[in-house]
Parts: structure tokens; sequence; C-alpha cells
């Protein structure tokens, strides 16, 4: 008598558990983004009682509300590859990306409950990184310096994947999607740190300027990390 195999398409109990198990474990993570979503949102809230008010067209409005959108996409990007493999040090990656991103997204959506101001802008998105950076400004590269030509308000904002990309990465498995899913997060964080960069350019608020501050350093570092794990999957 043979032991018993477990084929693809297999109806098995021992598959259902395994199916089951991975399904509880992406309910779970997404509860626990939910959760630090809302915990950052009051943060955000509580954090800018002693700044300012930041006008609607505002560089920090507008770095608030495009950043949400960019952080949003890297959780969804990190969502995917965390099922797409059994790999722990993606995976790992995936979680601390996802759990950071959705924090700091809350922490921007509070900001704008805070201020009075509408989640949707009233300009394009990134038309604020057209204007000139301002005096005692901490921006230190070059999007230190007004460049209105640098970026064309409405376009794509740097870094984003895809659609096209993204559905293709959820169409990968293993080291495929290991592979894309690093090719993608490197140039995503470029972006984000392009655009943290800016606001920091273009803004003095202590709580914008310390969370702007925060994705530069933090995704610089995880930039180089993403490198070395996709070099050693080629």
């Amino acid at each position: 008598m043979t032991p018993s195999t477990v084929t693809p398409g297999d109806d098995s109990p021992a598959h259902d558990r395994r199916r089951g198990g991975r399904a509880a474990v992406i309910a779970v993570a997404s509860i626990a983004l939910v959760v630090v979503a809302v915990a950052a949102f009051s943060i955000g809230r509580l954090s800018t009682l002693t700044e300012p008010t930041p006008t609607t067209t505002s560089a920090e409005a507008g770095f608030a509300r495009d950043m949400q959108v960019h952080h949003l996409q890297g959780v969804e990007l990190a969502m995917i590859v965390r099922d797409a493999t059994d790999d722990d040090e993606v995976r790992l990656l995936g979680y601390d990306i996802a759990t950071t991103q959705a924090q700091q997204a809350g922490q921007m959506y509070g900001w704008l409950a805070e201020w009075g101001l509408s989640q949707a802008g009233s300009e394009p998105s990134m038309t604020w990184m057209t204007r000139p950076a301002i005096d005692g400004a901490t921006g230190h590269d070059d999007h230190a310096t007004a460049d209105p030509d640098a970026h064309t308000p409405g376009a794509p904002m740097p870094g984003l994947a895809t659609p096209a990309q993204v559905e293709e990465l959820r169409g990968l498995t293993g080291v495929a999607a290991e592979r894309m899913f690093l090719e993608l997060m490197i140039t995503h964080h470029q972006g984000a740190v392009e655009m943290a960069d800016a606001v920091l350019a273009r803004s003095t608020n202590d709580v914008v300027v310390a969370l702007a501050q925060s994705i530069v350093d933090s995704q610089t570092s995880e930039i180089d990390l993403m490198t070395r794990m996709l070099a050693a999957r080629s």
C-alpha cells in the first residue's frame, strides 16, 4: 500500500487544511493591517495639534494625499508576494513593508482630517512637487531645487507599478514572484524617497518633516537590502 500524495487539484483533507491555513493567515494579516491603520489615524490627528494648519494646496497636504496612494500600492504588492511564496525572508519583508506603510498611510489620513482638508485634492497629483523649495527646509538632493519640468501634474507618481505589472505579479509564484516583487518594490521605494525628499525641501512642519525623513532613511536601507536579495535570486 503506497503512501497517499497530494496532487494539483487534490481535494483531500490534508490539502484542504493547508489551503484553509493559508487563508486564515491572510485574513489575520489583513485584520492586523486595518488595526495598524486605525491606530495610526489617531496618532496622525493627535500629532498635528500644535502645528499651523496647512492649506489644501500646500506641499504638506499634497504629500499626505499622494503618499497615501503610493503607500497603499506598496501594501498591495507586499500582500501579493506573501501569498505567492513560501520563502521566509521575502514573506517577512513583505509583512514589514505592509504594516509600516499601512501605519504611515493611516497617519497621513489623520493629518488631513485634523487639518479639516479633503482626502481628495483640488489639484492634480504631484502639483506640489513642481513648486519651489523654501528657505529653512531640509531637502538635501536634487529635489531641493525647483524644477517645474521634473514632474507633470496628474502623471503617474514616481515609482508606481502599472496595473499590468500588478496583475502580472498576481499570476506568479515562487522565485519568479520574488524576483518581480523585488524589482517592483525597489523602484517603488526609489519613488517614495523622491517624494519624501521633495516635501523635505518644501516644508518645515515638524510632523511632516519627521515622517518624510523616516521614509527616506528606512526605504533607502530597504532598497539596499532588496538589491542584495534580488542579486541572490538572479
